[in-house]
Formats: structure tokens, sequence, C-alpha cells
């Protein structure tokens, strides 16, 4: 087997990994369990989130990355190389060069601690590609041309904006206001109003079955089960997408007010390429509903669609390296 180009999409919430010509081949929680006890990995992913609030006192399930990033080195090694031989295949003795997408927010001593324990994992040579350009890359836009496009990125952990041109990003920010502070807030909103706790992945699993950030004119309805704060007792409780749309409100400020600060930044060439190119919207937190139209009541420009926003990040960084080859035989 010859060695695999891999883009790998390093999230807060889950990885996905793409070889080049296969694909998208690997979507996980980015979750280990984690025994403290003995010091040892537990599960890894799928079979790891499921054991999330499940757990006797000694395991405990750990999100090792938080909004992208690197908190718990150790584990994020082990998590990394687990995923990278699942994803080639354990015959293979071949090491593939990777490419690993982060938050254009995230500072060198980040960058480097993820092609450190990227190295560490398994791979021959690491590259890191800031995530809107990765995001950019794998929606179809051909990043190195002179011209300006708009990009926001809402991942799990954080919400990446910035204005690509010429193969690199000319205005950026990052700001932690993303897929994973939604969930918190439908957690808060159900134990304020409702006195009723739940957990992690009840919260998440709410978000996206009626979540929006924009009034629908379903208003759809989900039964919700908890428990009671006042009896310790399971209870459970019906909640609107009305109710949620509310609950969500300061988070989405926060995205729309980065979004906002970008745009006022960008040069006035770019700014006019964008308003005629439009806006790309990926990530997982662009699926909740009314987030494009949000975004476009408030700039006037176009939202575009993306066919897998929740893969392009891992796509385009699977093609960067080919991208940036071909490119530098073109110039030849």
């Amino acid at each position: 087997m010859a060695v695999a180009d891999m883009g790998i999409d390093l999230g807060t919430s889950s990885i996905l990994v793409y070889v080049r010509g296969k694909g998208i081949v690997l979507k996980e929680p980015s979750v280990v369990a984690w025994d403290r006890d003995n010091e040892e990995v537990v599960a890894i992913g799928e079979e790891a989130r499921n054991m999330i609030g499940r757990t006797p006192g000694t395991i405990e399930a750990l999100h090792p990355l938080k909004a992208g990033v690197i908190s718990e080195y150790t584990i994020t090694e082990k998590m990394l190389r687990y995923f990278i031989q699942k994803a080639i295949g354990r015959r293979t003795l071949k090491r593939p060069r990777v490419c690993v997408g982060v938050p254009s927010g995230a500072t060198e001593v980040e960058r480097r601690a993820v092609m450190q324990a990227a190295l560490e994992a398994g791979a021959r040579d690491v590259s890191i590609i800031d995530e809107p350009l990765a995001a950019a890359l794998g929606s179809g836009i051909d990043i190195s041309r002179p011209q300006g496009n708009l990009i926001v990125d809402i991942g799990a952990g954080s919400t990446d904006i910035a204005v690509v041109s010429l193969c690199d990003t000319v205005v950026r920010r990052s700001v932690k206001a993303a897929g994973d502070n939604y969930d918190r807030a439908t957690a808060d909103y159900i134990r304020r109003k409702y006195g009723i706790l739940i957990g992690d992945r009840t919260a998440e699993d709410v978000k996206i079955q009626i979540g929006g950030v924009y009034p629908s004119p379903e208003n759809r309805t989900i039964e919700v089960m908890g428990r009671d704060l006042k009896s310790g007792f399971p209870a459970g409780v019906t909640i609107s997408a009305e109710e949620l749309t509310r609950a969500y409100e300061p988070v989405t400020r926060a995205v729309l007010d980065a979004v906002r600060d970008v745009l006022r930044q960008t040069p006035p060439e770019l700014s006019a390429d964008i308003a005629t190119r439009g806006i790309l919207l990926t990530g997982g937190g662009s699926m909740l509903y009314g987030m494009d139209i949000l975004i476009e009541e408030m700039t006037g420009i176009e939202v575009l669609a993306v066919d897998d926003p929740i893969s392009a990040v891992a796509i385009g960084a699977g093609r960067y390296e080919e991208f940036m080859d071909s490119r530098l035989s073109r110039n030849r």
C-alpha cells in the first residue's frame, strides 16, 4: 500500500479523517474514556462517547481538545494514534503524511503541540492549515486566486471567521462561541426554567433535533428526560424550538458580532469580492436552523450552502498538500 496522504479535522467534539483517493474514511467523537487509577485508556471515539454520564467513579470520559487545541497532550497523542491507525489500516507499515486543521486563533505553541502529537502518533510528516482556509479549499474554492472569500466556520469549540485570498488569511477572528456553547445553553435553560438537570449528550441531542437560531414556522417540540433538582427523581418536560432560540441569543450574538468585526476590517477591494461572491458557511454549528438567514439579514450578503459542511475542513486539509504541489509545478 502506498503512503496515505491524510487530512485531519482535529475538532473539539469529533475528529474527521480524509485519505487521498478514499475521501472521508473516519468520523468519530474526540472522546477518550480514561481510567484514573491505572492511568490507561479504556475506550476511544464512539465507544467512549457511549460511556459519557454512565461510567464508574474511577473512569472518566475526557475531551482532550478544548476549542480545537490540545488540553491533555498525552491523551490526545493516544487518541490520534488510534484514529490514524484505524484510518489507514493496521496491515501497512507506511507512515502517512498528515495535514491537520487548527483554529485560526491557535498560538504558535499550540500549533507546535498539534504537530508534535501527530508525529508521535505515527505521522511521517505534519503540516498545519488554518481551518477557514481548509474549509474554503474543501468546499471547492480556488484559494490561490487574488480575490476575497469570507468563510464562517462554526465548529464545536470555536467559530473561525476569515477572509481568504492568495492561499492565506487576510483578516481573521476566532471566538469561543460555537456548538458546545449551544449545548450548554440548552442544559442551562432547562435547569433554570424547569428545575431539571440533563447531561451533555442529552443537551446535544436536543440541539440537533429542534435547536435553531431563527424562529421556525413549525416550532417543533421535544420531550426531554433528566433529573428533578428538588426531588432527585427522574422527570421529563416538553420544550419548544422557540424557547431554545431565545436561550441561544447570547451565543448567536457573539457569532454575529465576530462576523461584523471581520467585515469591518476587510480591505475595500476584498469587500467588493465578498459582496459579489457571497459568504461561505461551514462546520457542524452552521447546520442550526436559521444561521444562514441571520447572517444574510445582518450583512445583506448572500450566504452560500455547502454540500457537506461538517467534512469541509478535513477534505481541505487532505487536499492542501496536493493543491500546493500542483500550484508550485504550474509556476515553474
